[in-house]
């Protein structure tokens, strides 16, 4: 059986939002919790059933298992619009910093996921702000 392969902007705006949580090798429940929030309120994913979205999650594992998150970011890249690489970037910025701990492996993938996705180092300096601030738990002590 060939191994899957991501077809579609849906699929690779997914597969990005994947290989962001899993990019530091743990998957907390956060970000888990997170990932599904990400996607759920945004079309087509808003329309999935459970079956779909499940569905969908299992291909894009599969790739991710077999191939590591370069892998799925470089397949990804190739199928999203410049408005979409950004929105991506953006979620996958978020995702990775829901736990609020920076580990070196996920500012490397960030950084990676920028270069694959051919966004201007300005663009994405100025994502990553927004997203951080976004993030900021403000109000602790």
């Amino acid at each position: 059986m060939a191994a899957p392969t991501i077809s579609t902007a849906a699929e690779a705006f997914a597969a990005v939002a994947l290989a962001a949580v899993a990019c530091d090798g743990e998957l907390a429940a956060v970000e888990a919790r997170g990932l599904r929030q990400q996607l759920e309120f945004r079309q087509p994913f808003c329309a999935m059933d459970d079956a779909a979205m499940a569905g969908l999650l299992d291909r894009l594992l599969a790739i991710l298992r077999e191939a590591g998150w370069q892998a799925l970011v470089q397949q990804a890249a190739a199928h999203l619009d410049p408005g979409q690489a950004e929105t991506a970037f953006a979620v996958a910025a978020s995702l990775t910093q829901a736990d609020h701990v920076a580990s070196s492996s996920e500012q490397s993938f960030l950084e990676q996921l920028s270069a694959a996705l051919q966004l201007a180092a300005d663009r994405a300096d100025t994502i990553l702000d927004v997203v951080s601030l976004l993030n900021r738990d403000s109000l602790a002590s």
